[in-house]
């Protein structure tokens, strides 16, 4: 959504857009929604295949124009979880609540948790990171079984 001077002020995602645009103006709101609705004066929409696709796309749209009714994603920590892979000899994946620069890996934010660990399930099929602390003497079970370095 755009204002009149064309500047992006909010970037948002729907499976029914012509629902979610006939909500914001069908029904009376306050305070910031109110407010938003009064500024609109253009939209612009991109469509996705996917609700994983879209949602990555709106993280992305926001941390690039970081529209003003965008709050609590626009600093890329809004509480939503992450995918870190450890900067280590031996990596590590994991669902992680804070950006840290630590030279980690990060990916997200992801909308839950659950959609995390899901990603994060995919992620070690595909890809056999280690999972446990590396300190033990002998290699781990998911070592035998194949699914850690």
């Amino acid at each position: 959504m755009k204002n009149i001077n064309g500047k992006i002020i909010y970037v948002g995602k729907a499976k029914n857009l012509k629902n979610r645009v006939r909500s914001y103006f069908k029904s009376s709101h306050d305070g910031k929604t109110a407010r938003l609705v009064s500024e609109i004066a253009d939209f612009e929409y991109i469509v996705v295949s996917s609700d994983k696709e879209a949602f990555l796309l709106e993280i992305t749209l926001i941390q690039k124009h970081r529209p003003y009714f965008n709050i609590k994603l626009k600093q890329g920590n809004g509480g939503y979880p992450y995918i870190k892979i450890t900067n280590e000899r031996d990596p590590q994946i994991k669902i992680v609540n804070t950006l840290v620069k630590d030279g980690g890996f990060y990916f997200g934010p992801y909308p839950n948790v659950y959609a995390a660990d899901e990603t994060v399930n995919f992620l070690q099929k595909v890809y056999p990171l280690r999972r446990c602390n590396g300190f033990q003497n002998r290699p781990c079970l998911y070592y035998h079984m194949g699914q850690c370095l």
